[in-house]
């Protein structure tokens, strides 16, 4: 199976020829994926070396004559190290385009914490009007890209990672799916992204409903109240990223309910060894076993 970084070069290299509204801005990181597609439109893939401010400052130059940009690089460099121009040059001027990102939060652990960036969809919830998409797999993630280059100038961060689930699941880009449902409402787990087969492991034989986002802005909030049903509410958030990202949204969801929320992901603590990335899943607390201990607990 491809990874979703190359889903991507594929995607993205077809829909350069298809629509020529499209253009793909890249600071050095995939440049060698996108050579074919930048021999046949060398006016629509544009390399502007490790300069991250430059690369999103160019895409939202190109957004403002028309075109529909296409920003990639690693996401500590594309959201953490150029966010002034990320905020000013799309948002404040009001355009529009697509910041797609690869290695999450700490998909190349030996490239240590300068490539790591766990804080980026919290960081990113600082702004308006921003979708986020997270895929879960390199299908979704191919679902996402088309769905985020066709949303006329809307702002759009897809989040890519080397992690995966084993098999994709539908995504139409606006909704949760409810995966498992719960005999008695004991509590709803939402998995975001490649860490649902992780959930869905950890939960096996535990009465609770498990719901998948892979759009986690905006939240779908209407998804969670059905899910939680009348009464009170227990709701655990299982998020790829700094845990506690989605908590405020979830509350905000559940704000006429008696609720609690728990929300998991990656810790604030820098882990200074390299390892590999099963390993910081594991340090994280975001295996299975981990999980259902957490999971568990709380919920009793």
């Amino acid at each position: 199976m491809d990874t979703m970084r190359e889903r991507f070069i594929s995607v993205t290299s077809r829909e350069l020829d298809d629509d020529p509204r499209l253009a793909v801005v890249l600071a050095e990181i995939t440049m060698d994926g996108f050579r074919p597609a930048q021999q046949r439109h060398p006016d629509r893939v544009i390399n502007v070396g490790i300069r991250e401010q430059l690369l999103v400052g160019v895409g939202g130059g190109l957004a403002l004559t028309g075109l529909r940009p296409i920003v990639h690089t690693f996401a500590s460099f594309l959201v953490e190290r150029p966010f002034e121009q990320v905020k000013l040059d799309f948002g404040h001027q009001g355009t529009g385009g697509v910041l797609v990102s690869a290695s999450a939060s700490y998909d190349w652990p030996a490239g240590g914490f300068t490539h790591m960036a766990p804080g980026d969809v919290a960081l990113m919830d600082t702004l308006d009007g921003w979708t986020v998409h997270v895929p879960g797999h390199p299908d979704e993630a191919e679902a996402l890209l088309r769905h985020a280059y066709a949303a006329g100038d809307d702002k759009v961060y897809v989040r890519l990672s080397q992690q995966s689930n084993a098999a994709p699941r539908p995504v139409d880009g606006l909704r949760m799916e409810t995966v498992r449902g719960s005999v008695s409402g004991a509590g709803v787990v939402v998995a975001v992204g490649p860490l649902l087969d992780n959930v869905l492991a950890a939960t096996e034989g535990l009465d609770v409903s498990v719901l998948y986002a892979t759009t986690v802005r905006p939240f779908d909030g209407a998804a969670l109240r059905r899910a939680v049903g009348g009464g009170t509410a227990d709701v655990v958030l299982v998020e790829p990223y700094l845990a506690g990202t989605s908590t405020a949204a979830a509350a905000e969801a559940l704000a006429d309910v008696p609720h609690r929320v728990l929300g998991l992901g990656v810790g604030r603590a820098e882990l200074r060894r390299y390892g590999t990335m099963e390993e910081h899943t594991t340090a994280h607390g975001l295996d299975p076993r981990s999980l259902r201990e957490r999971i568990s607990g709380f919920l009793r």
